[in-house]
């Protein structure tokens, strides 16, 4: 990841520090035009976001410590 994070990166990080978000809303509210490269495979990709078991089975995805870093320095 660059030193400096892309805007699109930072309001993605903000979006999932707000509240709690199941992965198929992140799925669905930040669907990219190319499926293969979302924002949120970079966060994944980058350690910015982890997946994690969620209440009934359900995948919840959280920021990482190094993403509330990156976050808190933007």
């Amino acid at each position: 990841m660059s030193a400096s994070p892309d805007l699109i990166m930072i309001q993605f990080l903000q979006w999932v520090a707000a509240r709690p978000r199941r992965r198929e809303d992140v799925l669905d509210a930040w669907q990219s035009s190319c499926p293969r490269f979302p924002v949120w495979e970079d966060a994944r990709a980058d350690g910015l976001v982890r997946q994690c078991g969620g209440e009934a089975g359900e995948h919840r995805v959280e920021l990482t410590e190094r993403g509330r870093t990156v976050l808190g320095r933007a």
